[in-house]
């Protein structure tokens, strides 16, 4: 029997209908008719010489055969997909694609990139906001920021900031409480993150514990998005225990101040991802850079105060 390999189109039908183990679903993920799958599916067997398919009343079952090709078939359309999608990549010099937080790219990255995009007129930015772990092959991402405790392996990852969160209010408010134990009896904002890594971190029992002082009051708004909280607090609708990245342009306009000492860091980072292979072309280099001066501007909101670790 000759090794010489079928058309790619039957071997892509096999792999999708195996995957799926239907023939209808294998068809409207290839936009073919199931006539069409089925056709290339029989023309793949005639091929090889036997049946890949058990072909029962309402499903299929592979065969041997068909267990046999399948792994094989999966992984080399993977390969195919990734090659064509890095070669690709290689003519799209004036695109970057970024992924962050919502909160992160509304509050810090949004207000500043029209400065990026000033120094750099060629670059066409595209933003994805999402907090899912972005597959950099997959989503055709150049660049994810996410925010974890540690950063995800096979990828270029550099540590960009730590968090860090206090009490923010306007000033107003900051003149009606004065004092850390004033809080007792402010409106005060709370973030229900959807995150374990800011879930097991981040309360007002933390940082109230933190500054010396008996649990917090209960009740108050809440708020799963990190960014509806700040707005609320720069609205004066209360206090807010606020991150600095996502604070950082109300704190440095005014619209917000942060009195008091004592600061709660988070177990969570700021990290900057890329492939490890494109770490040195040009437009993902010159973004690194910018941000790294962008991130550095935070820390003048850092000093002077007296920061305490999160509870594990």
């Amino acid at each position: 029997m000759s090794d010489r390999l079928p058309p790619l189109t039957a071997l892509r039908a096999f792999e999708a209908a195996a995957r799926h183990m239907s023939f209808s679903k294998a068809a409207d993920e290839l936009n073919v008719t199931p006539a069409a799958l089925s056709f290339q599916i029989k023309a793949l067997e005639e091929h090889l010489g036997q049946p890949l398919f058990n072909r029962l009343n309402r499903a299929v079952t592979l065969t041997e055969a068909g267990r046999t090709l399948a792994p094989g078939t999966t992984t080399g359309f993977e390969a195919l997909t990734t090659a064509w999608r890095r070669t690709r990549r290689l003519g799209q010099h004036q695109r970057l694609t970024i992924t962050a937080g919502p909160a992160f790219t509304a509050k810090f990255l949004a207000p500043r990139m029209y400065d990026f995009a000033r120094a750099h007129p060629d670059v066409e930015l595209r933003f994805a906001a999402s907090l899912s772990m972005a597959d950099l092959e997959r989503d055709d991402v150049d660049i994810a920021i996410r925010f974890a405790p540690t950063p995800p392996d096979g990828a270029y990852s550099e540590l960009l900031y730590r968090e860090w969160m206090t009490p923010m209010m306007t000033p107003a408010l900051a003149r009606d409480y004065p004092r850390p134990a004033d809080l007792c009896h402010a409106p005060l904002l709370h973030q229900d993150y959807l995150t374990m890594t800011h879930r097991r971190t981040i309360s007002w029992t933390t940082w109230f514990k933190a500054a010396g002082l008996p649990p917090p009051p209960e009740g108050g708004a809440r708020f799963t998005q990190a960014d509806h909280a700040v707005d609320t607090a720069i609205a004066g609708g209360g206090v807010v225990l606020g991150r600095a990245s996502i604070a950082y342009q109300a704190l440095d306009t005014g619209q917000l101040v942060a009195p008091f000492d004592p600061a709660i860091m988070t177990v969570g980072s700021y990290w900057a991802i890329c492939r490890e292979a494109d770490r040195e072309r040009p437009h993902i280099a010159a973004f690194f850079d910018w941000i790294r001066g962008e991130i550095a501007q935070l820390c003048v909101h850092a000093e002077n105060r007296r920061f305490a670790e999160p509870e594990r």
